[in-house]
Parts: structure tokens; C-alpha cells; sequence
């Protein structure tokens, strides 16, 4: 135990005293909120700029529809022919001209009706204008079976269905795709710290083994004791880069925020969010529900689910990243061993957010959040629901857990082997074939 110990103090201080360790420590937070001023910049640029079109109309069927929006305005042109009307659209540098022709009726109008633009239009621009035809030809038609306007206004009024629990609690659509996605917060944070530290491990692996100094090391420490000691050692160094970074990140967003007055609302609009989540109301009456049904998440279980779900996830990969660093002498030839690591993760990622935002508790759901690979990523994703009635049953959850952790046993065991014969091979660049020889010594 002590020789452990000392282990996973020399890795801990190998890795904080690296200079590289320290200077990415320090930029990660800069460059990371940076990235996000920057998009919040842009993105509000791009919300305000503003597209002129103008609009040639011989039919006299549209006078009224085109009305000016936050971002398109429209100027009308009167007594002058086409070609006419394309050079000055040119000339006063408008973004387009829609082109409405003479017609005996509304239908054959529209479908003469043309968008003239410099280049490919915008796809934005295209709907708008789409919509304002399509609700043109609809009052138009239903005015043709004797709907009147004020009709046709009551016709087109928006519904939304009210919701609510068997225990009389008003629910509000979407929420179950919010709580997925924070979810999926917690598991794309255990993916990256995966990917990036166990590349540590593995690094740290072939380092020792190329310069030979793993032949001294184990001379006095079982090589168990080694590939645990480095995992160990690295996952703590890593945590520590991470708490760094979440308070420093957070202290630059928010003096960033003061100090340049920057919106966030613009990542939270309806075009940045999942399409279950798209089209929720906006009213303050439903913001207020939003609110407090994301403050009803079990947060205490998730956060506690999380470094359960951290330890034993990153415990199991790390194994693998120490043995395919073992068993290999440069990181060149670990790149086939890599993508097969990677797959469950990314597969967790993808098929997770498809499977829980449909149906959390469907089959393809529930499989992947059992599966040990997987479930460190997709079981986050379902837990914000809860544990019982309407959530994650207890017994998925401890199911889970027990095959993570019988999991990490048998691949801890296996990688050791990997590792016990792979570090004092030399010269030779391993196949899957020689691997699996390696476990049956």
C-alpha cells in the first residue's frame, strides 16, 4: 500500500509541475470563455443585421402582406417595369426583389412569383416568404367557401394543449428533452476527461517503457501496483485541472458579462435548441415552470451519480488506455487500438441524446444505460427525471452500477496482464492476436 501510495504521488506531482500541464491550466479558462464572447458577439451581429427586399407588385393581390419583421424590412415599387426594378434593387444595394406578375386570380400570381437575388438566398428569407404566400393562398381559398377575415384570423390562431400530472401539478412540453440534455452535460464531461487524461496514462506508459526506466521501476513494484498507481495519480491530476478550470471559467464569464454587457439569451433561443424543445412558449406564466422544474431535478442524486459514474468509468477506460500503452513502444502504433475505445463513447454520445430525448424509458434507452461501456454516459442522461414513478427505476440504477464495477474488476485484470507482459517487450508492434495470447499467460 505504501509503494502505491508513493506511486500516485509521483504521478500526481509529475503531471501539476509540467509545464504544459500548468500553462493549459491557466490558458483553458481564457481561451474557452474567450470563445464564448466571441460567438455571443457574432451571433448578436448576425441577429441584427438587417435585409432590405424589394417588391414588385403588378397583380395587386399582396399590398399588404409583406410587413416589415426584426430582420427583413420590405420597400414597395410602383409604375416601373422589371428590368427596371432588378437595376434599381442593384443600385440601392437591397438584398433582393420579389417579383409578383400580373394574373386573372391569386393562385396563378403566386405561381408566377419570383425571388431575384445576387446570390443563393438565405434559407431563412426563403421561409419567411414561403410563409406569407402560403397564408395569402389559405385565406384566399377558405374565403372561396365563405370564410370571411375576422373567420380566417380565429382559424389561424395558435393552440397548445394544456398539461398536467395525475396529481394535479401543471406540466409544460419539452422538459423532459431540458432534463436529458443537462444530463448529457454530465456525461459528455466524463467522455472528455476519458479521452484526454486517459491519453495521459497511456502516454505516460510509453514514455517510461522507451526510455527504460519501467525495467528499474519494476525491479521493486508489481506492475499491478504501477498501471493502478498511474491511473490513480493522472485521474487526480485531472480532477484538479478541472476544478481549476470550472471556478476560474466561471469567475471570466460573469466579469466578462458585466464588462461587455454580453447576452447569453442568444444560446437559449429556440434556433440553438433540440427539436423536442423548439416552440415552447415564452411566456414569463411557463418560464416560471421551466424554472421550477429544473430546480425540482434531484440535483443531490445526479451530482452523486455523477462521481460514481466518473470514478468507475474513467477507472475502466484507463485500464485500456494503460494497457494498449504497455503493449506498444511509440504513440504511432496506438492508433489501432484507439478507435475501438472511443466507439462506445461516441456511440453513448449519439445514440443516448436520440434514444432518451424520444423515450427515456424505451428499450434501446434502458439497454444502453446498463451496458457498462455506455451507461456512465446514458444512465446521466435519464436521471434528471428521477429515481421511481415516472423516473429511473432503483433497481436499472444499482444494475448499473454493479455491472460497472464487475466490470472494472474483470478489465482491470485482464488490462494487468496486458500490461505485466507488454511493458518489457520491445521492438516488435503487437496484433490483436498476440493480445489475446497475452491474456491466457
Amino acid at each position: 500500500m505504501d509503494k502505491l501510495r508513493l506511486i500516485i504521488k509521483r504521478e500526481y506531482l509529475a503531471k501539476v509541475r509540467n509545464k504544459s500541464f500548468i500553462v493549459m491550466t491557466i490558458l483553458s479558462p481564457i481561451l474557452i470563455v474567450g470563445m464564448i464572447v466571441l460567438i455571443a458577439f457574432l451571433t448578436d451581429i448576425n441577429d441584427n443585421e438587417k435585409r432590405v427586399l424589394a417588391v414588385l407588385d403588378e397583380s395587386g393581390f399582396f399590398q399588404k402582406e409583406f410587413a416589415t419583421t426584426k430582420n427583413t424590412s420590405y420597400v414597395l415599387f410602383d409604375g416601373i417595369s422589371l428590368e427596371e426594378a432588378k437595376d434599381s434593387t442593384i443600385a440601392l444595394g437591397y438584398y433582393g426583389l420579389i417579383h409578383l406578375p400580373e394574373g386573372k386570380n391569386l393562385e396563378q400570381v403566386a405561381q408566377g412569383a419570383y425571388l431575384f437575388t445576387q446570390d443563393n438566398p438565405n434559407t431563412n428569407v426563403i421561409g419567411g416568404l414561403e410563409n406569407i404566400f402560403q397564408k395569402r393562398l389559405r385565406q384566399q381559398r377558405l374565403e372561396g367557401l365563405g370564410v370571411s377575415s375576422e373567420e380566417f384570423s380565429n382559424i389561424e390562431k395558435p393552440f397548445e394543449l394544456n398539461l398536467s400530472s395525475f396529481d394535479g401539478e401543471k406540466s409544460v412540453k419539452g422538459i423532459n428533452e431540458i432534463k436529458a440534455f443537462i444530463g448529457g452535460v454530465f456525461g459528455y464531461a466524463i467522455m472528455m476527461f476519458i479521452i484526454i487524461y486517459g491519453g495521459f496514462v497511456m502516454r505516460s506508459v510509453i514514455e517510461e517503457k522507451t526510455s527504460r526506466i519501467i525495467e528499474v521501476i519494476i525491479a521493486s513494484v508489481k506492475p499491478f501496483q504501477l498501471m493502478l498507481g498511474k491511473i490513480i495519480g493522472t485521474s487526480l491530476a485531472g480532477i484538479t485541472q478541472f476544478a481549476i478550470w470550472i471556478v476560474s471559467a466561471s469567475l471570466l464569464l460573469f466579469i466578462s458579462m458585466l464588462v461587455f454587457k454580453i447576452d447569453l439569451s442568444a444560446f437559449s433561443s429556440e434556433a440553438n435548441l433540440a427539436p423536442g424543445i423548439q416552440g415552447m412558449p415564452q411566456l414569463d406564466s411557463e418560464m416560471m415552470l421551466y424554472a421550477k422544474e429544473i430546480l425540482n431535478i434531484p440535483w443531490a442524486l445526479l451530482i452523486s451519480s455523477f462521481l460514481v459514474y466518473f470514478i468507475l468509468g474513467y477507472l475502466i477506460y484507463s485500464s485500456i488506455y494503460a494497457a494498449i500503452g504497455a503493449a506498444v513502444d511509440n504513440e504511432t502504433d496506438t492508433q489501432q487500438f484507439i478507435f475501438p475505445i472511443i466507439l462506445p463513447l461516441m456511440l453513448a454520445i449519439y445514440v443516448g441524446f436520440f434514444s432518451v430525448f424520444s423515450n427515456p424509458h424505451g428499450p434501446i434507452a434502458v439497454g444502453f444505460s446498463l451496458f457498462p461501456l455506455t451507461s456512465p454516459i446514458v444512465m446521466l442522461m435519464r436521471l434528471p427525471g428521477g429515481i421511481g414513478e415516472g423516473g429511473v427505476p432503483l433497481w436499472q440504477l444499482l444494475l448499473s452500477i454493479a455491472f460497472l464495477i464487475i466490470t472494472f474488476l474483470g478489465i482491470v485484470s485482464l488490462a494487468a496482464k496486458i500490461y505485466r507482459i507488454g511493458i518489457l517487450m520491445y521492438g516488435k508492434r503487437p496484433t490483436y492476436k498476440e493480445l489475446f495470447k497475452w491474456l491466457r499467460y
